[in-house]
């Protein structure tokens, strides 16, 4: 009786998570369709393919957010942390002003949108090696020291950035301005490709990775007793969020506060904590997330504030409640 009673309560528990997957998989459609045609008058020339191509750049972007935001928590075991705490968006930014402070404009044009691509996945991977060579081995399992450690780089590129900024011209300021703010206008057609290939090898890459990551979620102590090897894990996961922190940034600029909102989210709604449910839920949230702001920005603000204004906004503030529920129920 009880065994049945079981089943027929996991029978439901499933039948409604793929309600809500099929519920917010249809808000997307939705959501896509209204901001490709919306106010278009069929316009196949130029207006529907520059829409396109900011829909692809939302759907890529919204899939690297959600998966490192969160395997970046899983790894760490909290729910509050974000990439950017490592200092990879820090990094990113320092980077930009760096080429704008040594080579001016020019270098954009030298560089094109494609070089510049490639030499932030470079740097974010030569960045992620540096933490995996010289930092993981002194922490060794203390998290909360390699989280600080971050920390204190992520302050530290950013006072240089500042202190840069000071450095360059009014009309490299404004171009650097423009690199640090989310938007979907600057990926072109090429870089988007390139992005999707780098995404789907990561992908396949690290498909072996999620039923790990189920494991890690009992506890790093727990997960080493089941025989995880726990540092090569970490090193593999870096790599991935590295990778997918610079195509992110590269095509949409920073989104500080983003991968803890969507993550949160997604662990309320998908009512499971198996990675293969998480990232689903939580691409098809940071999608809807940006279709949502994108439309906004269009629609109803006409372009007088910004999606970064948006994300940061809505997400600095659910973040601000999360820490303080989360101290209040420590």
């Amino acid at each position: 009786m009880n065994l049945n009673i079981t089943f027929q309560t996991l029978q439901q528990s499933k039948k409604h998570l793929c309600a809500r997957y099929i519920g917010i998989s249809t808000l997307v459609v939705g959501l896509a369709l209204f901001f490709v045609f919306f106010n278009a008058d069929m316009d196949f020339d130029y207006v529907i393919p520059r829409r396109l191509l900011r829909l692809a750049t939302i759907v890529l972007a919204g899939i690297c957010i959600a998966f490192s935001a969160i395997i970046f928590q899983t790894l760490m075991g909290n729910r509050i942390l974000t990439p950017a705490v490592m200092g990879y968006e820090a990094i990113y930014l320092l980077w930009q002003v760096l080429l704008l402070f040594l080579f001016g404009t020019q270098t954009l044009f030298w560089l094109g949108l494609n070089g510049h691509f490639f030499l932030s996945i470079f740097l974010m991977l030569l960045y992620s090696w540096a933490i995996q060579h010289w930092l993981l081995p002194h922490v060794k399992q203390n998290v909360f020291q390699l989280l600080l450690c971050g920390l204190v780089l992520s302050l530290l590129f950013g006072t240089i950035t500042q202190f840069v900024q000071l450095k360059i011209s009014p009309g490299e300021f404004s171009i650097f301005q423009g690199l640090s703010y989310a938007s979907f206008n600057r990926s072109q057609p090429e870089t988007l490709l390139y992005a999707s290939l780098a995404v789907a090898a990561l992908a396949y890459w690290g498909r072996h990775t999620f039923s790990l990551l189920d494991v890690l979620l009992l506890g790093a102590e727990q997960a080493q007793s089941l025989g995880l090897d726990h540092d090569k894990l970490m090193r593999r996961c870096l790599a991935i969020i590295a990778i997918l922190v610079a195509i992110s940034t590269s095509l949409i600029g920073p989104t500080a506060f983003m991968g803890i909102f969507i993550a949160n989210i997604t662990y309320a709604l998908a009512g499971r904590f198996q990675h293969y449910w998480t990232l689903l839920m939580g691409s098809l949230l940071a999608i809807t997330v940006f279709l949502l702001a994108q439309i906004l920005v269009e629609h109803i603000f006409n372009y007088k504030t910004t999606i970064s204004i948006l994300i940061n906004l809505v997400c600095g503030v659910y973040f601000l409640l999360l820490a303080l529920r989360t101290r209040g129920m420590t």
